[in-house]
Parts: C-alpha cells; sequence; structure tokens
C-alpha cells in the first residue's frame, strides 16, 4: 500500500470510475480536486463538499500544482494539458494503477477487441461455482477501486486499452489478450500496432499469458516465451476441435459444444480462453465445466430477444467495433433473410474487412447513424435511413418465417445513444413491440 498524504491529488473525469477514485483518496485522508470538461458531468451531484470541483474547461493552476494526476481512461494522454504536465515530471496514472498498488491478491487480466466481457464473467462464474470469493469489475461493472472494500480470494478485470496504457504495476497471476482487431482509431492515430501496445501492457509482470494461437498480434512483443499457453480453434494447447465440436486440452476432449449454454463458435472460442485462464489459477475443474454448462451469456452480446412467427431478434449491441460484428457473423446460419443493422460511431474505423460476411444474397444491410452512408456503400440495394427505429419500422413488413433481425453496429452508439446498453435496450423494446 503507498501512503498518499501530504500529496496533491488532481483526478481528471468523474462518472463512475472518477467518483471511485475520490472515494478511495478520502478513505486515506487525502482530499483530491477534480476537473472535468464536461459542463455538467455525471456524478457530480454525489461529490462530497469538501472536494473542489472544476468543470466546463481544463484548469492548469491546478494541474501544474499537482503531485499526482489520476486520469480517466476516457481520456487521451495526448491531450496538451496532460502532455504539459506530463513534461514537468508530474506522475499521471489511472484507477487500475492505483488498485494494483493496494492489492497482493491474485489478479486474472483480461483485455481483447471483442470477447473480453464475456470471458470476464465466464471466469467470475467459473470461480463462483467453486465457492471462491470473487470479485468481478475493471472495465465491466464495478470500477475496479471499489472491490477493495471486501475481502476476495481472487479479482477478475476486463481491461481497456485505455486503461493499461496508464497501469505500470499490474503483475497478474495470468494475463490474456484475446485478440487485436482495429478499433478506437481514432484515439490510435498511428494505427493498429499503436493499440496493440498499449494492450500488451498486460503482460508486464504476468506469471502466465495466454495467447491466441491464430493471432500474433496477442503474443508478447519478442515472440513466444515459457510463460505463454495458447488457445484457438482446431489448434493450441487449449481448443475448440470444429470438426468433433469439442473443446479439447492438449488433444483430450473435454466438454461437447453441445453441453454449453453460449451459442456460436466465437462464445465456444471465449469458453476454451476462459477455461485456460481459470485453471492457470488453478480454479477446481469440475467447477469450471458447470460454469460453461450454466452460464448464458451477458445481455447486448448475441442476446436472442424476441422470437416470434419463426422472426429472431438478436441484440448484439456490444459489437461497437468491426471485429466484433465479424465474430457474429462467422459461422451464423440463417434461414430466410438475414437484416443486418450496422452504424453509429465508427471512430475511423475501415469497415472493408465485413466485405465477404455480408456478400451472401440472403443479407441485407440497414445502416442508420453518423457513418450509416459509409457502411452503406459496402453492399448494393442498403438501406440508408438517420436512425434504426426507422430501419425497424420499414423491414418489418417483409419479414417472414426463417428471417434474422441482427443488431451487430460495428459502431459505438455515442451519436445516437448514451451506450451501448440503451441501445440494445431500445432495440430489444422494438423488437418485442414491432416483431408481434
Amino acid at each position: 500500500m503507498v501512503n498518499y498524504q501530504g500529496k496533491k491529488v488532481v483526478i481528471i473525469g468523474l462518472g463512475q470510475t472518477g467518483l471511485s477514485c475520490v472515494d478511495f483518496f478520502l478513505s486515506r485522508q487525502v482530499v483530491p480536486r477534480v476537473i472535468d470538461t464536461r459542463i455538467t458531468p455525471p456524478g457530480k451531484d454525489k461529490l462530497p463538499a469538501e472536494v473542489d470541483c472544476h468543470c466546463g474547461s481544463w484548469n492548469n493552476e491546478w494541474l501544474m500544482a499537482a503531485d499526482l494526476i489520476v486520469v480517466s481512461p476516457g481520456i487521451s494522454l495526448a491531450t496538451p494539458e496532460l502532455k504539459i504536465a506530463a513534461d514537468k515530471g508530474i506522475e499521471i496514472i489511472g484507477d487500475i494503477e492505483l488498485f494494483c498498488r493496494e492489492t497482493h491478491k491474485p489478479i486474472v487480466a483480461i483485455t481483447g477487441s471483442n470477447g473480453k466481457s464475456t470471458v470476464t464473467a465466464l471466469v467470475g462464474e467459473m470461480a463462483k461455482a467453486a465457492n471462491w470469493r470473487v470479485a468481478i469489475g475493471g472495465n465491466i461493472g464495478t470500477p475496479a477501486l471499489t472491490l477493495l472494500a471486501k475481502d476476495y480470494d481472487l479479482y477478475v478485470l476486463e481491461l481497456s486499452s485505455f486503461q493499461l496504457e496508464t497501469t505500470s504495476s499490474l503483475k497478474a497471476a495470468v494475463a490474456t489478450i484475446l485478440n487485436v482487431t482495429e478499433d478506437h482509431m481514432d484515439r490510435y492515430p498511428s494505427g493498429i500496432q499503436q493499440y496493440r501496445v498499449a494492450k500488451l501492457r498486460i503482460y508486464a509482470g504476468a506469471k502466465i499469458c495466454i495467447i491466441n494461437q491464430q493471432d500474433p498480434q496477442t503474443w508478447p512483443l519478442r515472440g513466444r516465451d515459457a510463460r505463454c499457453i495458447s488457445f484457438g480453434i482446431n489448434s493450441g494447447d487449449y481448443q475448440l476441435n470444429t470438426r468433433c465440436q469439442e473443446l479439447q486440452i492438449k488433444g483430450q476432449p473435454i466438454i461437447n459444444t453441445a453441453e454449453i449454454r453460449l451459442v456460436g463458435q466465437h462464445n465456444y472460442l471465449n469458453g476454451v480462453a476462459a477455461l485456460a485462464l481459470a485453471d492457470a489459477v488453478n480454479i477446481p475443474r469440475k467447477a469450471s465445466l458447470a460454469a460453461l454448462t450454466q452460464y448464458a451469456g451477458l445481455p447486448h452480446r448475441c442476446q436472442l430477444v424476441h422470437q416470434h412467427l419463426g422472426i429472431q431478434w438478436v441484440n448484439d449491441s456490444k459489437a461497437t467495433n468491426v471485429g466484433s460484428t465479424e465474430a457474429a457473423l462467422k459461422g451464423l446460419q440463417v434461414a430466410g433473410t438475414l437484416y443486418l443493422l450496422l452504424g453509429g460511431e465508427g471512430k475511423s474505423a475501415d469497415f472493408s474487412p465485413l466485405k465477404p460476411y455480408i456478400s451472401a444474397k440472403n443479407i441485407k444491410l440497414c445502416c442508420f447513424g453518423r457513418d450509416g452512408y459509409q457502411l452503406a456503400q459496402l453492399k448494393a440495394n442498403s438501406l440508408l435511413l438517420d436512425t434504426m427505429e426507422q430501419c425497424l419500422r420499414v423491414i418489418v413488413p417483409e419479414l417472414k418465417a426463417g428471417d434474422m433481425v441482427l443488431l451487430s453496429p460495428a459502431c459505438a452508439s455515442f451519436d445516437q445513444f448514451r451506450n451501448f446498453e440503451q441501445r440494445g435496450e431500445r432495440f430489444s423494446q422494438l423488437a418485442k413491440e414491432l416483431g408481434q
């Protein structure tokens, strides 16, 4: 544990994470200052009276007077104000770094462009099935610092590239990068390698690294080393064998995919990765397999939200990048027409990798939002409207038994929704309302 008393601490960004940082410092008798460039940031009404808050712009005087700056993951270290502070030698960290300095309990650390929330939740369920005291958080659910309030046997943390940029003390019992596909290119203008380097920070000090056999981008920078255990499709130490539809470990069958409640090849691969992570921290295999047979997945991730008259409505609103939409489409079999809803804020991504997955004649693109026009150019005769709701109202009269309506937008939601959850909830609501 680090003693912060006497330090001048400035927290950048409120919201859930910012408030957890405020609570952390107050519990250690340090009163921080808060800066949020939003005029009315979420959580401002929950700030204790003794905490000064500057809203609506930067406060360079506070920044330059700080000993320690704790920055929200959503704020780039390339921001000019932060670069000036860094050049002055002021320490800049994030909430995950604060967390790592406080605990010596084993951490399962999970990142990747796609699948990390499902794998994080699944490893947590495996630990719970073994009656372990497990905490799940980070980039999913509860902010990491809030988890310190109770004593746990194991922490399972989903970590974003943004969080990893400001973390240097993570020494995970086991860490994984599930995959690396283009995402957040607005944050990483130098390209996918800049994004990958941020992800690779998860392996620093890790005892075991779980790597994707088929994605060398997930391997440590100097290549595979003695810490590495691999997973993959039809190859790797832990693998999904598609020929006999089994999860296998070193060639030995462990469980048939028919026994797993998760649906789709990408989710079976998530199960393989989760099993490798659970084994690495010695969660009893029996408990892990029990969790695999019972876990039905997270909301907004290939979630069947409505079915009527032979028409399926599937909410995959968490598909906020191209790779995630690719994963949803791989191996998807639809008897009738697949109406694929694409759109939102594309984060400067290249959408062309979707072309092979949408070429079939029975797939119709329904595009909306800020980057809807760009997405509609991927295929002739695409539907292009302003909003997701408009798209749904147009296609409903065309729907027949065997059809599927899939929201897997390949984009962030911020142009028209608060977050992907609100987008998914609105889709689910409309599915039940229109799909009668």
